[in-house]
């Protein structure tokens, strides 16, 4: 296991895991949540291929419609 921190708050996750396998430990989707790693915007199309490393900082901001 290795320690992240995610919107602020510590967490653990499996050596080796994707962000793509973090957002469905959380039940989010890909397509509703936008992933911002160490300060930098992940696109769609490399969350599934993208490892998360110890110590790693993950931002998840939900999108939120209205009108």
């Amino acid at each position: 296991m290795i320690d992240i921190h995610v919107n602020g708050q510590a967490r653990r996750v499996a050596v080796g895991s994707t962000v793509s396998e973090l957002l469905a430990e959380l039940d989010l989707s890909g397509r509703t949540v936008v992933v911002e790693l160490n300060r930098q915007i992940i696109r769609r199309t490399e969350i599934e291929a993208m490892v998360i490393e110890s110590g790693d900082r993950i931002e998840l901001v939900h999108f939120v419609g209205g009108g």
